[in-house]
Protein backbone atom coordinates (compact mmCIF):
# COMPACT_ATOMS: atom_id res chain seq x y z
CA UNK A 1 0.00 0.00 0.00
CA UNK A 2 1.49 3.39 -1.22
CA UNK A 3 1.67 5.92 1.49
CA UNK A 4 2.53 9.54 1.83
CA UNK A 5 3.62 11.66 5.08
CA UNK A 6 1.34 13.90 6.49
CA UNK A 7 1.57 16.88 9.18
CA UNK A 8 -1.66 17.14 10.74
CA UNK A 9 -2.49 19.99 12.68
CA UNK A 10 -1.38 19.13 16.39
CA UNK A 11 2.09 18.97 14.69
CA UNK A 12 1.67 15.25 15.02
CA UNK A 13 2.26 12.62 11.60
CA UNK A 14 -0.16 10.59 10.04
CA UNK A 15 -0.64 9.08 6.25
CA UNK A 16 -2.19 9.70 3.60
CA UNK A 17 -3.49 6.50 0.86
CA UNK A 18 -3.68 8.04 -2.29
CA UNK A 19 -5.27 5.50 -3.92
CA UNK A 20 -8.32 5.62 -1.18
CA UNK A 21 -8.14 9.23 -1.03
CA UNK A 22 -7.54 9.67 3.03
CA UNK A 23 -5.58 10.14 6.19
CA UNK A 24 -4.96 7.55 8.99
CA UNK A 25 -6.28 10.43 10.91
CA UNK A 26 -7.83 13.26 10.79
CA UNK A 27 -5.74 16.45 9.29
CA UNK A 28 -6.96 18.58 12.21
CA UNK A 29 -4.82 16.37 14.55
CA UNK A 30 -3.86 12.65 14.75
CA UNK A 31 -3.05 13.15 18.15
CA UNK A 32 -6.21 14.97 19.43
CA UNK A 33 -8.60 12.65 17.45
CA UNK A 34 -7.34 9.78 19.27
CA UNK A 35 -7.11 10.86 22.65
CA UNK A 36 -10.82 12.16 22.33
CA UNK A 37 -12.30 9.14 20.43
CA UNK A 38 -10.51 6.34 21.76
CA UNK A 39 -8.70 7.37 24.87
CA UNK A 40 -11.37 9.87 26.39
CA UNK A 41 -14.51 8.73 25.23
CA UNK A 42 -12.90 4.84 25.74
CA UNK A 43 -10.53 3.73 27.84
CA UNK A 44 -10.80 6.57 30.75
CA UNK A 45 -15.00 6.26 30.70
CA UNK A 46 -14.28 2.42 31.77
CA UNK A 47 -11.19 2.34 33.76
CA UNK A 48 -13.04 3.00 37.28
CA UNK A 49 -14.68 -0.21 36.27
CA UNK A 50 -12.01 -2.80 35.76
CA UNK A 51 -8.88 -4.23 37.00
CA UNK A 52 -8.30 -6.30 33.79
CA UNK A 53 -9.12 -4.88 30.26
CA UNK A 54 -9.35 -7.12 27.01
CA UNK A 55 -9.17 -3.97 24.03
CA UNK A 56 -9.55 -4.74 20.54
CA UNK A 57 -8.62 -2.28 17.67
CA UNK A 58 -9.66 -2.55 13.96
CA UNK A 59 -6.90 -1.35 12.33
CA UNK A 60 -3.47 -0.62 13.95
CA UNK A 61 -2.05 1.77 11.16
CA UNK A 62 0.73 3.96 13.13
CA UNK A 63 0.22 2.48 16.40
CA UNK A 64 -1.26 5.70 18.20
CA UNK A 65 -4.04 4.39 19.89
CA UNK A 66 -2.17 1.30 21.23
CA UNK A 67 0.43 4.15 22.41
CA UNK A 68 -1.74 6.34 24.34
CA UNK A 69 -3.86 3.46 25.72
CA UNK A 70 0.07 2.34 27.19
CA UNK A 71 0.48 5.97 28.35
CA UNK A 72 -2.92 6.48 30.16
CA UNK A 73 -3.41 2.69 31.41
CA UNK A 74 -2.48 2.71 35.26
CA UNK A 75 0.45 -0.31 36.56
CA UNK A 76 -2.39 -1.90 38.49
CA UNK A 77 -4.67 -2.60 35.76
CA UNK A 78 -4.08 -5.60 33.38
CA UNK A 79 -4.63 -4.63 29.88
CA UNK A 80 -4.37 -7.21 26.95
CA UNK A 81 -4.55 -5.32 23.58
CA UNK A 82 -5.21 -7.20 20.27
CA UNK A 83 -4.08 -5.03 17.25
CA UNK A 84 -5.60 -6.53 13.88
CA UNK A 85 -4.17 -4.64 10.65
CA UNK A 86 -3.64 -6.40 7.40
CA UNK A 87 -1.37 -3.47 5.58
CA UNK A 88 1.91 -2.69 8.75
CA UNK A 89 4.12 0.29 7.98
CA UNK A 90 7.48 -0.19 6.58
CA UNK A 91 10.45 0.68 8.20
CA UNK A 92 10.88 3.71 6.84
CA UNK A 93 7.65 4.47 7.81
CA UNK A 94 7.75 3.67 11.55
CA UNK A 95 10.63 5.94 12.03
CA UNK A 96 9.11 9.23 10.96
CA UNK A 97 6.32 8.91 13.55
CA UNK A 98 6.75 11.75 16.02
CA UNK A 99 4.15 10.71 18.83
CA UNK A 100 6.38 10.89 21.19
CA UNK A 101 7.33 14.41 20.63
CA UNK A 102 3.55 15.76 21.26
CA UNK A 103 2.40 13.52 24.28
CA UNK A 104 5.98 13.26 27.17
CA UNK A 105 4.32 9.38 28.26
CA UNK A 106 5.31 8.26 24.96
CA UNK A 107 8.89 7.38 24.32
CA UNK A 108 10.41 6.93 20.67
CA UNK A 109 11.78 3.37 22.02
CA UNK A 110 8.21 2.07 22.76
CA UNK A 111 6.92 3.24 19.08
CA UNK A 112 9.80 0.90 17.27
CA UNK A 113 9.01 -2.00 19.64
CA UNK A 114 5.06 -2.27 19.08
CA UNK A 115 6.19 -2.10 15.20
CA UNK A 116 8.49 -4.72 15.52
CA UNK A 117 6.87 -7.04 17.73
CA UNK A 118 6.02 -10.37 15.79
CA UNK A 119 2.99 -10.75 13.68
CA UNK A 120 1.27 -13.67 15.00
CA UNK A 121 -1.56 -14.90 17.72
CA UNK A 122 0.92 -14.28 20.84
CA UNK A 123 0.79 -11.50 23.36
CA UNK A 124 4.16 -9.93 24.04
CA UNK A 125 4.97 -7.56 27.40
CA UNK A 126 5.44 -3.97 27.11
CA UNK A 127 5.50 -3.22 30.41
CA UNK A 128 4.14 -4.98 33.42
CA UNK A 129 0.34 -5.68 33.19
CA UNK A 130 0.57 -4.87 29.62
CA UNK A 131 1.07 -7.02 26.59
CA UNK A 132 -0.10 -6.49 22.50
CA UNK A 133 -0.85 -9.19 20.26
CA UNK A 134 -0.62 -8.03 16.54
CA UNK A 135 -2.23 -10.59 13.97
CA UNK A 136 -1.79 -9.60 10.21
CA UNK A 137 -5.13 -9.98 8.61
CA UNK A 138 -7.81 -8.58 7.05
CA UNK A 139 -10.15 -8.18 9.91
CA UNK A 140 -13.47 -9.63 7.57
CA UNK A 141 -11.41 -13.11 7.66
CA UNK A 142 -10.60 -13.07 11.31
CA UNK A 143 -12.71 -15.07 13.20
CA UNK A 144 -13.28 -13.36 16.99
CA UNK A 145 -13.15 -14.96 19.98
CA UNK A 146 -16.94 -15.10 22.12
CA UNK A 147 -17.65 -12.89 25.22
CA UNK A 148 -13.96 -11.43 25.33
CA UNK A 149 -13.99 -7.93 24.90
CA UNK A 150 -14.59 -5.13 27.44
CA UNK A 151 -13.56 -2.13 24.73
CA UNK A 152 -13.08 -1.94 21.11
CA UNK A 153 -11.19 0.58 19.12
CA UNK A 154 -13.14 0.28 15.49
CA UNK A 155 -10.49 2.84 13.75
CA UNK A 156 -11.15 1.31 9.95
CA UNK A 157 -10.96 3.58 6.83
CA UNK A 158 -14.56 6.03 6.53
CA UNK A 159 -17.26 3.73 5.07
CA UNK A 160 -17.01 5.17 1.81
CA UNK A 161 -14.22 3.99 1.36
CA UNK A 162 -14.07 0.75 3.22
CA UNK A 163 -17.45 0.16 3.09
CA UNK A 164 -17.00 -4.12 3.37
CA UNK A 165 -15.86 -3.39 7.12
CA UNK A 166 -18.85 -1.05 7.99
CA UNK A 167 -21.33 -4.18 7.68
CA UNK A 168 -23.75 -5.97 9.50
CA UNK A 169 -21.85 -9.14 9.25
CA UNK A 170 -18.85 -7.37 10.88
CA UNK A 171 -21.10 -5.90 13.69
CA UNK A 172 -22.49 -8.50 14.63
CA UNK A 173 -19.30 -10.49 14.97
CA UNK A 174 -17.98 -7.71 16.87
CA UNK A 175 -21.01 -7.75 19.33
CA UNK A 176 -20.69 -11.80 20.12
CA UNK A 177 -16.77 -10.83 21.05
CA UNK A 178 -17.88 -8.37 23.41
CA UNK A 179 -18.44 -9.12 27.41
CA UNK A 180 -22.18 -7.61 28.35
CA UNK A 181 -21.19 -3.77 29.21
CA UNK A 182 -18.08 -3.38 27.03
CA UNK A 183 -17.99 -0.38 24.71
CA UNK A 184 -17.15 0.32 21.37
CA UNK A 185 -16.00 3.86 19.82
CA UNK A 186 -15.82 4.89 16.18
CA UNK A 187 -14.94 8.55 14.96
CA UNK A 188 -17.67 8.33 12.48
CA UNK A 189 -21.24 8.99 13.02
CA UNK A 190 -23.22 8.49 10.17
CA UNK A 191 -27.11 7.08 10.27
CA UNK A 192 -26.27 4.53 8.45
CA UNK A 193 -23.92 3.06 10.95
CA UNK A 194 -26.08 3.96 14.08
CA UNK A 195 -28.80 1.85 12.62
CA UNK A 196 -26.47 -1.18 11.95
CA UNK A 197 -25.19 -1.05 15.45
CA UNK A 198 -28.16 -0.58 17.47
CA UNK A 199 -30.02 -3.55 14.83
CA UNK A 200 -27.00 -5.94 16.38
CA UNK A 201 -28.28 -5.15 19.86
CA UNK A 202 -26.00 -2.20 20.91
CA UNK A 203 -26.95 1.06 22.70
CA UNK A 204 -25.86 3.69 20.81
CA UNK A 205 -25.26 7.40 22.30
CA UNK A 206 -23.92 10.43 19.92
CA UNK A 207 -21.48 12.56 21.66
CA UNK A 208 -19.19 15.17 20.57
CA UNK A 209 -16.65 14.91 17.79
CA UNK A 210 -12.90 15.10 17.56
CA UNK A 211 -11.37 17.56 16.05
CA UNK A 212 -13.99 20.02 14.56
CA UNK A 213 -16.39 16.96 13.95
CA UNK A 214 -19.88 17.65 15.19
CA UNK A 215 -20.18 13.96 16.19
CA UNK A 216 -18.94 10.80 17.26
CA UNK A 217 -20.28 7.36 17.92
CA UNK A 218 -20.15 5.04 21.17
CA UNK A 219 -21.93 1.48 21.38
CA UNK A 220 -22.31 -0.28 24.36
CA UNK A 221 -23.56 -3.84 24.55
CA UNK A 222 -26.19 -4.71 26.47
CA UNK A 223 -28.27 -7.83 26.83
Amino acid sequence: MERELCLTKDGSYTFYVPALHECYHSINGAVEEALHVYIRAGLLAILPLHTSLHILEMGFGTGLNLLLTEAFSPDDTSVFYTAIEAYPLQEQEIQKLNYDKIISDIHVENIMKIHHLPWDETFYPLRHNFALKKVKVLFENYELEKDLFDLVYFDAFAPDVQNELWTDEIFTSLYASMKNGGVLCTYSAKGILRRRLQACGFKVERLQGACGKREMLRAVKVE
